[in-house]
């Protein structure tokens, strides 16, 4: 978001984003219902705008340094802010439930349009962990997705590096604020991070780590990817919760097998049993998201190129995306039922999924349903 062009815009997003009790889904509420969130934060301070009472001092009467603070974080280069309402946000998380208000990003923004595949798993990873999430994120990078993860010790931190060393394209989604490296000993690789790609966190600059925040980035992390690859990670991973918001968004999640015997493979075999694809190597993701990988990202150019494009300008589709239309109706279905009525793989339906809805014909609804946009 310019800041010079829209400083009355962004200080109100400010504000809100810094309300305290307001929560991301209150906030996205306000400025949906208000059209806006200068809008929202001018019925919010005249007290039409619903039960604010826990923040509604703070609305009226913000702190101007701490606001002015985070103006000058955003002044400096590359530092940006990505609000739901802008072109700018990156769509698939755009479309995923509980997406947040707002990303403060420093670095490439336009990283976050890529195709990107997510690559988590155990801080305390084994050597042989360590070595699979290098080797895969390497050939991933080569194929052509960036590399999304969470910036964490063990299979994170391997993940970016190996990106990284591709020269290739990593987004860290942080559980601080965008100014904030936890933990501390990965300043340098965060830094490495935002020369090419980008540091991401719903969290204003300032914000410290805090328990709940990392679980909750997790979501980020999926919405922004195609599909998750857990490397490894034990029963109780933080790297399910990333697997279980990819379900839940209908995206794809892959899982590398271990030994029976490791602890740390554990998880891994849980998420197979619960129907994620075993790989035993990146040809396998590849597969699987190449095409849809293209496909969206041949999307996403001509919607940077011509955000104005009209439907009739999109890529042609094949006899496919009819079927799948005339399947799903207007009534929620679950990509099974999708696939019972339409005979078309579960892979291939969860890529002409992420299109439509892309394209606007398609919504995405908890519990992994999915059903047709009124025209």
């Amino acid at each position: 978001m310019d800041i010079q062009a829209n400083r009355v815009t962004v200080e109100a997003w400010l504000i809100l984003l810094r309300a305290p009790g307001l929560g991301a889904t209150g906030l996205r509420t306000l400025v949906e219902r208000h059209g806006g969130a200068l809008p929202a934060l001018e019925a919010a301070r005249r007290g039409t705008a619903g039960d604010l009472a826990a923040c509604r001092d703070w609305l009226r009467a913000p702190d101007a340094q701490r606001i002015a603070a985070d103006i000058a974080w955003l002044a400096a280069e590359n530092h940006h802010l990505l609000t739901i309402d802008s072109a700018d946000f990156p769509p698939l998380l755009r479309e995923s439930p509980g997406a947040p208000p707002a990303l403060f990003v420093a670095g490439d923004a336009s990283a976050l349009w890529q195709p990107q595949l997510a690559i988590v798993g155990s801080r305390s990873a084994s050597q042989g962990g360590i070595a699979n999430a290098r080797s895969f994120a390497r050939a991933l990078s080569a194929a052509g997705f960036a590399i999304t993860s969470g910036l964490a010790e063990g299979i994170d931190a391997a993940a970016h590096a190996a990106a990284l060393d591709m020269n290739a394209v990593t987004v860290a989604v942080l559980g601080t604020g965008p100014d904030l490296v936890y933990p501390a000993r990965h300043r340098e690789l965060a830094a490495r991070i935002a020369q090419t790609g980008a540091l991401v966190s719903e969290f204003p600059p300032g914000t410290p780590g805090k328990p709940d925040h990392f679980p909750r980035r997790n979501r980020i992390i999926a919405g922004l990817a195609l599909g998750t690859l857990v490397v490894e990670a034990s029963l109780r991973s933080g790297s399910l919760i990333t697997a279980r918001h990819a379900t839940e968004q209908g995206r794809e999640v892959f899982a590398i097998p271990g030994s029976i015997h490791n602890p740390l493979a554990r998880g891994c075999h849980q998420l197979i049993r619960q129907g994620a694809t075993l790989v035993e190597t990146a040809e396998d993701i590849i597969a699987a998201l190449g095409p849809v990988a293209a496909r969206l990202g041949a999307h996403l150019r001509e919607r940077l190129e011509t955000p104005e494009s009209s439907p009739e300008s999109a890529p042609e589709r094949d006899a496919d995306y009819a079927t799948l239309l005339a399947a799903l109706g207007h009534e929620a279905l679950g990509i099974d039922a999708l696939a019972e009525r339409t005979g078309l793989g579960v892979p291939a339906l969860s890529s002409m999924l992420l299109v439509l809805e892309l394209e606007g014909e398609v919504a995405s609804e908890r519990g992994g349903l999915y059903v047709r946009r009124p025209r």
